[in-house]
């Protein structure tokens, strides 16, 4: 049988598009779940905390930073993310355990959270609770543990040597 041919650019959503879809996962009794983050170069690491996210729930939603807020956050230098915004969020879409992908500009994803209200909020387990913005819109906040000797800055210097 021939492989079904998917074009799952049509998971990345605008802010309002996504606030739609979630409405539609609240209306269908749909357990929604979220995680956000740069995601400059899909590692193991980030494979892994988004299948054990969407592990959480019936559907996950992946917020990603924009080029501008990336390099506010300020961590990995002005020459990151290396990819640029839309192709990080094509890359995230085509990952099978992905259901949409949205971008924010904010330092946060406080305000795009207030709006989606997700069922679930997942962050690394580099996170105290505490220290997770947006925790108040969702219903709880899982904290998973991170891919020992993974991270985008590692496999840069690696590839850098």
């Amino acid at each position: 049988m021939p492989r079904k041919r998917t074009n799952t650019a049509g998971k990345t959503l605008s802010a309002p598009k996504a606030a739609a879809w979630r409405r539609a996962r609240a209306r269908a009794s749909e357990t929604v779940v979220f995680t956000n983050g740069v995601f400059d170069l899909l590692h193991p690491g980030h494979v892994q905390l988004l299948e054990e996210a969407a592990a959480l729930g019936d559907r996950l939603i992946v917020a990603v930073n924009s080029d501008a807020s990336a390099r506010r956050l300020g961590k990995s230098g002005p020459k990151r993310p290396v990819n640029k915004l839309a192709d990080r969020c094509r890359v995230l879409a085509a990952l099978s355990c992905v259901d949409a992908v949205v971008a924010f500009g904010e330092d946060t994803p406080e305000r795009l959270l207030s709006k989606l209200k997700p069922d679930v909020l997942v962050k690394g387990a580099d996170y105290k609770p505490h220290e997770v913005a947006g925790r108040e819109h969702a219903k709880r906040v899982a904290l998973l543990r991170l891919k020992k000797g993974y991270s985008t800055t590692r496999l840069l210097q690696r590839l850098a040597s």
